[in-house]
């Protein structure tokens, strides 16, 4: 069954969002990503929004990108870039332009893109079975520039550079402690209290949140605006050469190989 991005609005102005992707522990393929950035535009323009709820299908919040259609289009660098700056960033900047206040429910797998999506929410409340981490050196590439700028920011340099050199990944207790979480609950009562932080947040004063919002951005200037940040850190990634250069590498080719064999990578 393809992936999707589930929308159902409720009355209150409460709008719930759920990545479901069955049998993949919801990861997110190309297409869903297109999706994200369309939920997301649609919320920003409606009046009526308060918050913003998001989940995943099945106990697992995102278990990172689709590797099964990654031959299709990482091995080539126009179409790598198109993928990251186009769908990928473009999914995230509408979530972090959305002046709704957004609240994640945290289960299971929240890894790779799961983490990029999670570090553009206001609230993350998160399951304590829930696992965090972005282990792609396994896979042989990097984090994207502007999605690791905004992971970093979220949550925290020292994390994100474990996460991305040691493959390290994190319980919700240690993802609390550094900052990350605003709470760590029962596996049976997550989506329970996520979804009551989301009610009590769109009965108060709409208005104020997305000034809130607005003003929260307005201080994480160097997320935005989006092309001087890119500009800038490609000035300095690779040596200043195309950041995603390394699509045909082999080790690029192994690490993808390897993950869809099942097998031990050998770089």
């Amino acid at each position: 069954m393809p992936g999707e991005v589930r929308v159902q609005a409720h009355a209150g102005g409460l709008i719930e969002v759920e990545l479901a992707h069955p049998g993949k522990l919801n990861a997110m393929n190309r297409a869903m990503w297109r999706q994200l950035r369309s939920v997301f535009e649609r919320v920003q323009r409606n009046a009526q929004a308060r918050c913003v709820l998001i989940s995943g299908q099945g106990g697992a919040f995102c278990a990172g990108g689709d590797i099964a259609e990654y031959p299709g289009f990482r091995f080539d660098p126009v179409q790598l870039r198109d993928f990251h700056e186009n769908d990928v960033w473009g999914g995230l900047v509408a979530m972090l332009a959305c002046d709704v206040p957004i609240v994640a429910a945290i289960e299971g797998a929240c890894m790779g893109a799961g983490v990029e999506i999670a570090s553009c929410c206001d609230l993350r409340i998160a399951s304590a079975q829930a696992r965090f981490g972005a282990p792609i050196a396994k896979l042989g590439f990097p984090m994207a520039p502007r999605e690791a700028q905004l992971v970093a920011a979220a949550v925290g340099e020292v994390t994100a550079r474990q996460m991305l050199l040691e493959a390290a990944t994190f319980s919700a207790e240690e993802m609390l402690a550094r900052g990350f979480l605003s709470r760590v609950v029962p596996p049976h009562d997550c989506t329970a209290q996520a979804r009551a932080a989301a009610e009590r947040i769109a009965a108060l004063a709409p208005a104020a949140a997305r000034m809130n919002k607005q003003t929260f951005r307005a201080l994480k200037q160097p997320l935005a605006p989006a092309h001087q940040a890119l500009a800038a850190i490609e000035s300095i990634v690779n040596g200043g050469a195309d950041p995603y250069a390394y699509a045909a590498s082999a080790e690029h080719r192994e690490g993808i190989a390897a993950f869809l064999e099942k097998r031990r990578p050998v770089f």
